[in-house]
Parts: structure tokens; sequence; C-alpha cells
């Protein structure tokens, strides 16, 4: 595949998980990913700084699509329906790739501890946006930063559910999300 050839950002990331799946983390070298995804080492650099980077590809948009379905979310929402809204938008990012790599990506990070770093930094990240757009809406910083924890968690569990075993293609990713979402509303009820 020529380095012309469209999503060289998706190649890329998909490359770099089957080769941290194969050889380890620390063994792979950002030309060994821009070989793999049939592109030049200048056209990796173009779309990733280095190959940690990888790990979190995507995930500014995640951010903004959580800040942005929580932000219109309606007013008389409350700030776990917000959050709900949030995953929801978020989830429209989450495409078939993210899908298919998902179990590579997980090995991957259980595999190395530098990336799992970056991993937990992503979490850290993606409640961040979720707070502060909470505040924006005028929910209480202890209130905003709960949700955003729990929607945090939500994400987690309903990505690792809907990309785990064999699931139909037509599988909703929000679906899964919102199950996640509510089965730790119920559990925070629970601890009294």
């Amino acid at each position: 595949m020529g380095r012309w050839e469209p999503d060289a950002r998706e190649r890329l990331v998909v490359a770099a998980v089957d080769l941290f799946t194969e050889q380890g983390y620390d063994a792979t070298t950002v030309v060994q990913i821009a070989e793999r995804a049939g592109v030049t080492k200048s056209t990796f650099f173009r779309h990733f700084p280095d190959k940690r980077e990888l790990l979190v590809a995507g995930q500014e948009t995640l951010s903004r699509l959580l800040a942005e379905g929580i932000a219109e979310a309606p007013a008389e929402a409350s700030p776990l329906e917000a959050v709900a809204a949030g995953l929801v938008r978020a989830s429209t990012a989450m495409g078939p790739m993210s899908r298919e790599v998902a179990p590579r990506l997980k090995a991957a990070v259980a595999a190395s501890a530098e990336l799992q770093e970056r991993d937990a930094l992503k979490s850290v990240s993606l409640a961040a946006a979720m707070t502060t757009a909470l505040v924006a809406r005028g929910v209480p910083d202890p209130t905003a930063a709960l949700a955003s924890e729990l929607g945090v968690l939500a994400f987690k569990r309903g990505y690792a559910e809907w990309s785990e075993g064999d699931r139909p293609p037509e599988d909703d990713f929000a679906t899964y999300l919102l199950k996640a979402l509510d089965e730790l509303r119920a559990a925070s009820a629970s601890l009294g």
C-alpha cells in the first residue's frame, strides 16, 4: 500500500498495535510501524509525535465529543444524565477499527508499564473534559468530578464488553456505555 493511500493515521494505529502485540512495545520502532503501515517515517511524525501517542489516538476527539454531549444535554438533565449524553456522543467516534484492535491493544497495554501510564493519563484527561463541561452547566465541582469519574468507568466497562467476544458488527457501542453507567449508578446507590 503506497504512502498516498488514504487513512494513514488509522493504518499507523493498527500497525503499531499489531507490532506491540507481536514483539512488545519496547522492541517496536517508529520505522517498523511506518513500514508495516505502508508509509514513510515522516508521515508517521506528521500524525504522531512519538510511538507512545499511538495509544491515545483519538483522545482529543473523545474529550471534545464527551464535552459537547454534556453541554447539549437538556437543561433539566441530572449530572449523570448529562454524562450519559456525553457518552452517547463519544460513541460515534468508535467504529469497527476501534473494536477490531481492542483485544490487541489491551494486551499491549498490559505488557508495558509505559503504556499503562499513558492509558491512565488518558482516563484523567477524559474525566477532566467531562468535569469542565459539567461545571460549565452549573454542577458543583465535587458532584461534577464524581459524575465524570463514573463516566470514565462506564466508558471503560462498556468498551471492554463491546469489544470482547463475538458480537454482531451492528451492535451499538452506546448501548454498552449506557448499560455500564446504569450499573454503576445502581452500585453507587448501594454504598449508603
